[in-house]
Order: structure tokens, then C-alpha cells, then sequence
């Protein structure tokens, strides 16, 4: 094994003399190796001079570590050197700048020495019978990767990864609790010592080893015998135990009383892609070697966040984007929105422009929700309607939509993919419910009696829609949808608490889907024409127009059954056969409805109100009535 002996921190980095061969390096090592040795040379000790049993250079410090020398050469650089000479074995001699080997925290040089180290084989056959690697590498193909690449990442670290060396010479840390035998240089295994160890360390913590004599955990064992290992585990070590003590229930013989459910593996482990080789792998390699599995059942990658330029962010830059002042300027569900809104499997960058678009998304999210508040005030179990075969084709358009929706937000969610719950549930909110379904829904919901068949299953799809939006978007936006489900239902409980509702299986509707694409492709047409006669100054608003809409044979089949001026939010609309798609904007010349606007040949027809429609005229005969 090898490990570094580090000196106090010289003035600077600079240079480092030839290093004695053939303990310090691994390229040492190797030649050494190559030419029979099988002993390890045990020549440098701790404070980086040669140990008294090394002939010739007996006690001469390679780097000086005390004084105003720190950092500079020893004299057993020259006195390698010299011997060298002496022996006609010195090839060439030279000075040479560079940065390695250095501490890349104290910037002191540091030399290579040999030194007795713990490992943990990594082709040593387990109790199941195959080794720590095979078992590691079963499991990580039992592993879901999120994004998939990380799977090979971390197969490939594992399957070429030598022996894990889990020992570290510090003055703090993780002691490894053991006692070596000096007669066969073999560790201790004597239950009761262990017991007195597990015990010592319950009570006082792990800096007992250190401070307690050896008697104390000895026992019977004479302590002249034995050799206590000073070494601490390596602190990836003690990441990847992290599973132990937080997924499983505490015993009670180690001083735990509660009565938390274990809960291992866990289903996600979630950090940065550098941890392939960190964190995870250490968890990886802990949970198989004690309990023959992953101690996860999924990973989580993400990148890192940058500005908006894609530079690393930096205070002395003046670029970093604080968290806090998102959420007190804006709220943390924009905070929360943008993380959802982003491919976390790359670097992902933020700034105030990028911020901007999240805020556009949030409203369009929150203003669906708030209209649907509105129309759906005083709702309530009567007014439901549920027999499926009664709504209309627009609702059941609706309806499929939430039903594919349901399905498309739950895998997405399972797969941990934030991006495509957003999205799809955002394009939904613009172009099915608010471009589509509340335009045309609006007059029903303001001017059909309360009654109605039509505004009946408006509201029923509405309360369907708000139920399922206010679930779905729950873990992104938490403060919006528990407001807005707390306004609603205030005696509930939490919208937080929730499970999604169930969407039923009947409600998908593949022709419905098809009708109302084929009938959107004529709508963006006649949208086009009305904007146009708008802008013009022809009309002063749709309801002002009563369009002809002239289209090949079989355009207008999806219209069957349909009100074509409800769908184009026209007063009236007449379909002819012809050519080529194309729209004619009328003038709708009847007289205006005083209570809906819409200029059809019926308003007076009622002589009880005579600037109503017919439709118009008997809704406020209702409301009358029910005043009464």
C-alpha cells in the first residue's frame, strides 16, 4: 500500500530532489517487483526520515519539517546522491519544476513511503460465493440509473477498480477498533474485546480508542502482545455507511428505543455525477459486502449550476444567483418550478432572463388553477354529473386528455424525469384548456342556466381538471396548489397529503382525440381570418362575425353534431363545400344580446325581455324564479 507523510507548510511550492528509491512511488514499487522482490522495504517512517535500520542513510530527513528550513530539501537527498556516485550507478542528475507531488490544500511538498494499509478484496470469494466485485457489478445492473448513462459510468469503475484500500494515517477519524497479534501479525478476534470496544464507543465516543488504555478493551489478553491500529477508516468509508444507520431500525442492545420501520435499501440515492466514484460507489461496495445488494434501488445525477453565460459561479465574479433572494423576491415554487424546468442530467445554468421564462410558466400555471376556482364557486355533489354518455364531445375530448395526461405524469414521476411533468401539463393548460376548452366553456359557464346539461358537465370536467392539476403539480409547486386546494376545500386537509386521483380507464377516447384535431386544423384557420378582420377594424370582436367557412368534401365531417359558431366563439357560422380552406368573415347583422353579446336573429323573441336571447331569456326566467 502507500500513503503520504506531509510536513508542516513550507513557504511555496517548488522543488523536489530525487526521492530514495525504491520505497517512495508506485513506478518504484513496480520495478522493485518486477525484479522478484516480494517484501515490502520499510524505509521511510512517519516524519519522512530513514528509519535507523536502513544502512547508510539512517535517520537523514528527505524534507526538512521543523524550523526555518520547513519545506527544504534534507540532507539525504545529497547523500543518496553521493552513494550513487560512489557506485558508478548514477545515470544523470537534474532539477526539475513542477507541481506534483504537492498537497493541493497546503500546497506543502509531500513524499511517497511505504507503510502497512488496510484493503478490503475486491476477487475474494463472499459467503454467497462470488466475489465483492461480481457481487457489486449484479447489483448495479439490479439498479435503476437516472439518466441511464450512469450505469456504465459506474459499471466500468467497477469492474477495472483495484483492491479498495479503506485505511488513512490522520489525526482524526473513524478509528479502525482492532488489535494486531505481533507474535503472527494476524488482527485480534475475540467477541468479549469486541463487546468492550462496541460498548466503550456507545458511551464515549469513537475517541475512546485513542485515549483508553489498551487494558480496557484487552481484557485477559496480555497488552504486551498486541499492537492497537492507530489508523482511521477512509471517510468514504463512512459516507457509504451512511444506509446502515439511517435505513435500518436501530438494535436495542446499542442504546436505541424507538420504533422507527426499517426502511432498506432506499429507493433513491440523489447527488452530483462525480460521485460515481465517491459516495456511491462506497455505498455500493458497503451494502454488498454486508448484505449482498445495492443499499438503493435507484441513482440520481445531476449536473452543476451556472450562470447565465454557462461560467462557473463565482462571488469575486459578482454572478451567483442566491436561493434566498429567488424565494423572497418571487417564492420558492419559481424556485422550485425552474429545478423542475431543467435537464439536471447536464450543467444547468440560472440568472435572472432565465428566471424570467420560469415566472411566465408559474403564471399560466397559477392563473388555470385561479380560473378554475372561479368557475367552479358553489359546485357541489348535485350539480355533478356521471353518466360518461351524457357529456358532450367537447368534455370528452377533455376527459381523454386528463386520462392520457394521468398516465404520461405518473411514469414521468416514477422515472424522476421533472421536465416532462411540467411540459406536458403546461402545453395543456395553454392550448387544451385555456386556447380551447375555457373560450369556447365561457359563455355556457356565464349564460346557460345553472340547470343545464351543457354547463352541468362544464363544471363536472372543471372539478376533474382542478383535482387532477392541483395532485400532479403538488411536489413542484407546494404552496400554489395548497392554496389554491385549502381555498376550495378549507375543511380537506392538506392538498399536500394527497395521492393522485384515479383516472378512469373509460374515459380514454381515441376518436374524440382524432375529431377534435381535425377540427382545430379548421379552427386556427378561422382564428387567422377573425384576428385579421380585427386588425382591420371589420369586426370589433368574434362574437361580432358570422363567418363562411368553405372547405373540400369531408373537412366538415368532425362537425357533425356540432355548433360550429360555438367552436369559432361566433355569433353564427355557416359550412360550405368548396375547393380550397378558406374563410369569408361576415358581419352577423341581428341584434346584440344584451346578457351574452352574441348577435343571433332570436333576442326580442322573448316579450318578457326583450333584449335576450331566447336562450338568454330563459336563464334569468330561472333566476327570477329561484329568487322567489
Amino acid at each position: 500500500g502507500g500513503g503520504a507523510a506531509a510536513p508542516p507548510p513550507p513557504p511555496a511550492p517548488g522543488r523536489a530532489g530525487p526521492p530514495p528509491a525504491p520505497a517512495p512511488a508506485a513506478h518504484d514499487f513496480e520495478v522493485w517487483r518486477a525484479h522478484g522482490h516480494h517484501e515490502v522495504p520499510d524505509t521511510v517512517d512517519p516524519d519522512g526520515a530513514y528509519y535507523p535500520h536502513v544502512p547508510l542513510f539512517a535517520g537523514l530527513k528527505v524534507l526538512e519539517t521543523e524550523g526555518k528550513k520547513t519545506g527544504k530539501f534534507g540532507p539525504a537527498n545529497g547523500a543518496v546522491m553521493e552513494k550513487l556516485i560512489e557506485a558508478g550507478n548514477l545515470l544523470a542528475r537534474g532539477r526539475l519544476e513542477h507541481s506534483y507531488p504537492h498537497s493541493w490544500r497546503s500546497k506543502a511538498p509531500i513524499i511517497f513511503r511505504n507503510t502497512p494499509q488496510w484493503f478490503i478484496r475486491m476477487d475474494q470469494p463472499l459467503k454467497s460465493g462470488d466475489t465483492l466485485r461480481e457481487t457489486a457489478l449484479n447489483a448495479i445492473d439490479d439498479t435503476a440509473f437516472h439518466p441511464a448513462a450512469g450505469k456504465n459510468r459506474i459499471r466500468s469503475m467497477v469492474e477495472g477498480r483495484p483492491d479498495w484500500l479503506v485505511s488513512r494515517q490522520r489525526a482524526w477519524g473513524t478509528p479502525l477498533a482492532m488489535f494486531i497479534d505481533k507474535q503472527t501479525g494476524q488482527p485480534l478476534h475475540d467477541p468479549e474485546v469486541d463487546a468492550r470496544i462496541v460498548a466503550a464507543v456507545a458511551e464515549h465516543g469513537a475517541d475512546i480508542w485513542f485515549t483508553a488504555p489498551d487494558s480496557d478493551f484487552l481484557g485477559a489478553h496480555d497488552p504486551a502482545r498486541y499492537e492497537k491500529v492507530e489508523d482511521i477508516l477512509d471517510v468514504w468509508f463512512d459516507s457509504g455507511s451512511t444506509h446502515a444507520f439511517t435505513l435500518d431500525p436501530r438494535l436495542p442492545e446499542h442504546g436505541y428505543t424507538g420504533d422507527r420501520p426499517a426502511h432498506w435499501p432506499a429507493d433513491l440515492y440523489l447527488e452530483g455525477s462525480d460521485q460515481h466514484r465517491g459516495w456511491f460507489q462506497s455505498s455500493l461496495l458497503e451494502g454488498c459486502g454486508t448484505r449482498g445488494r445495492a443499499p438503493f434501488k435507484a441513482v440520481l445525477t445531476h449536473g452543476f449550476t451556472l450562470d447565465e453565460k454557462g461560467e462557473k459561479m463565482s462571488k469575486s465574479k459578482g454572478n451567483t444567483t442566491d436561493p434566498l433572494t429567488i424565494i423572497k423576491e418571487s417564492g420558492a415554487d419559481i424556485l422550485r418550478l425552474w429545478v423542475a424546468l431543467v435537464d439536471y442530467s447536464e450543467d444547468q445554468r440560472i440568472g435572472k432572463q432565465i428566471l424570467q421564462t420560469t415566472v411566465d410558466a408559474y403564471r399560466k400555471l397559477r392563473n388555470t388553477v385561479r380560473y378554475l376556482l372561479g368557475a367552479l364557486a358553489d359546485f357541489d355533489a348535485a350539480e355533478r354529473m356521471t353518466d360518461y354518455d351524457q357529456f358532450p364531445p367537447l368534455e370528452k375530448f377533455i376527459l381523454h386528455r386528463l386520462r392520457e395526461l394521468d398516465a404520461h405524469v405518473r411514469q414521468a414521476y416514477a422515472e424522476y424525469r421533472f421536465q416532462d411533468v411540467v411540459r406536458p401539463v403546461l402545453e395543456f393548460c395553454s392550448n387544451d384548456l385555456s386556447a380551447l376548452y375555457f373560450d369556447i366553456r365561457k359563455d355556457s359557464l356565464y349564460c346557460d342556466r345553472p340547470d343545464a346539461l351543457r354547463r352541468r358537465a362544464a363544471r363536472t370536467v372543471m372539478d376533474e381538471v382542478f383535482a387532477r392539476l392541483t395532485a400532479w403539480l403538488s411536489p413542484l409547486t407546494p404552496f400554489t396548489m395548497e392554496e389554491a386546494w385549502t381555498t376550495r376545500f378549507p375543511e380537506a386537509g392538506g392538498n399536500c397529503l394527497r395521492v393522485m386521483p384515479e383516472t378512469p380507464a373509460a374515459w380514454e377516447n381515441a376518436a374524440e382525440a382524432a375529431r377534435w384535431a381535425k377540427i382545430n386544423t379548421v379552427l386556427e384557420v378561422v382564428n387567422e381570418s377573425l384576428e385579421a378582420a380585427r386588425r382591420d377594424k371589420r369586426i370589433g370582436g368574434a362574437l361580432d362575425a358570422w363567418p363562411t367557412v368553405t372547405a373540400p368534401a369531408g373537412t366538415f365531417a368532425p362537425f357533425d353534431g356540432l355548433d360550429a359558431a360555438e367552436i369559432f366563439r361566433t355569433s353564427g357560422a355557416e359550412l360550405v363545400e368548396g375547393e380550397a380552406l378558406a374563410v369569408t368573415v361576415n358581419l352577423a347583422d341581428y341584434p346584440k344580446c344584451a346578457r351574452s353579446w352574441r348577435r343571433v336573429p332570436d333576442v326580442g323573441s322573448d316579450p318578457d325581455y326583450p333584449d335576450l336571447s331566447a336562450r338568454d331569456a330563459d336563464a334569468v326566467r330561472y333566476w327570477d324564479q329561484t329568487r322567489r
